[in-house]
């Protein structure tokens, strides 16, 4: 853990920095009230930087780290954590790059006993950076590791997008994911399942720049198996207002 937070802050003492700041309110109860107990703040903090210089062996490529803390808990107290950090790298001409990525949470439940571990999850792929027109996309391709008791091995595609619109006045961002998880975890909750389960999420976001640091806006949250083994998919939008720092 120490080498990789050595590597981290080399990396970002590179280039200046680029965050942002985000709070969200989610309407998911408003929307699903059976699924979802109340709607709820969300704070975000992401911090991206596109860095390929050319000039090193080891090429750099973007950076990402997002974490998200949803106040769910009892007196809006935050009840659920989240961060992912990646790193993209390459040491060959073509810009295809080597992408390795850590993602890990917890959540805090009422009663308490029922609080759980977002696992550590690792992992490594080849991503490709593209424009189509004025929009700008990243594919990802990724082997993906989760060690439940019994460990999870699969893969997971990720695509980014981002496009100005009205000489940036206006920004439409995101990504989604698709992968798939063994049933069967290993633990007595999930004994007896056997073969894959589906997943997705996606995250599409649209924001208005009230000035070069204020913007305000909204987030699609949109889940398929992720909160819930029920095959439905779930949609909740959010009212957002961000700080770029």
């Amino acid at each position: 853990m120490k080498f990789l937070i050595v590597i981290l802050l080399s990396l970002l003492s590179l280039c200046a920095f680029s965050q942002s700041l985000q709070l969200h309110y989610d309407f998911r109860h408003t929307i699903a009230p059976k699924r979802n107990p109340k709607n709820f703040p969300t704070l975000y903090f992401e911090y991206y930087k596109q860095l390929d210089t050319g000039k090193l062996f080891i090429k750099p490529g973007s950076f990402l780290l997002k974490t998200q803390a949803d106040f769910t808990g009892d007196q809006d107290n935050i009840g659920k954590y989240y961060m992912q950090v990646s790193q993209e790298f390459r040491f060959w001409r073509p810009k295809f790059f080597i992408d390795l990525q850590y993602s890990g949470g917890l959540g805090i439940t009422t009663p308490r006993q029922y609080s759980y571990y977002i696992l550590n999850t690792y992992s490594a792929g080849i991503s490709y950076p593209f424009k189509i027109g004025q929009a700008y996309l990243s594919s990802i391709l990724f082997y993906r590791y989760v060690p439940y008791s019994k460990p999870s091995n699969d893969f997971l595609y990720t695509m980014y997008f981002y496009h100005g619109l009205f000489n940036y006045k206006a920004e439409i961002a995101g990504d989604f994911s698709i992968w798939t998880e063994n049933r069967n975890h290993g633990d007595d909750a999930t004994k007896g399942q056997s073969g894959k389960r589906f997943f997705f999420f996606a995250e599409p976001q649209a924001w208005y720049n009230i000035n070069k640091k204020f913007s305000v806006g909204s987030k699609v949250n949109m889940f398929y198996h992720v909160n819930t083994i029920d095959n439905v998919l779930e949609i909740y939008p959010t009212a957002a207002i961000r700080w770029k720092l």
